[in-house]
């Protein structure tokens, strides 16, 4: 799967690991930065790893900052992208099931590495249930209120 990944000063020492995880899973990877533990704007950050998954060169995204939150208050903000901040097994798979999420949020200051690795295989691993018509019509209103404004 192609995958972009992206993380502020805060989520810089988590995403080193992540990006070995991906890599032992043969995953096509860009990593678009931070690329140092310097401090960093984490919607600069979001906006080059949402332009990627809204832009058809990745199939998913993955941001990660302090708590995930900021990341995904930016993430939302972009035209195309359902982000969600994911911090146990079962939201990391059951956002992609049932809302069609395609930019995973982690906080590294609220789970360790090995956590963080459970929820990228969880994230990856799942698809959207284009068989259930409620997740289909749901997600469907989620791009009208994009629309809208």
């Amino acid at each position: 799967m192609k995958i972009v990944i992206g993380s502020d000063h805060a989520g810089f020492p988590m995403k080193e690991g992540i990006l070995a995880f991906l890599k032992e899973g043969g995953h096509e990877i860009e990593d678009v930065g931070s690329f140092d533990p310097e401090p960093v704007d984490f919607p600069d950050i979001a906006r080059l790893v949402c332009a990627r998954v809204s832009g058809g060169q990745a199939e998913r995204g993955l941001l990660i900052c302090g708590t995930g939150v900021g990341a995904s208050i930016a993430a939302n903000k972009i035209r195309g992208i359902r982000a969600a901040v994911c911090h146990d097994v079962h939201s990391a798979h059951q956002s992609v099931e049932h809302d069609d999420v395609n930019v995973m949020c982690i906080g590294a200051q609220i789970v360790g590495p090995w956590l963080a690795r459970d929820l990228v295989a969880s994230y990856l691993a799942a698809t959207f249930d284009r068989e259930d018509a409620d997740f289909v019509r749901r997600v469907e209103k989620l791009a009208e209120l994009e629309k809208a404004g």
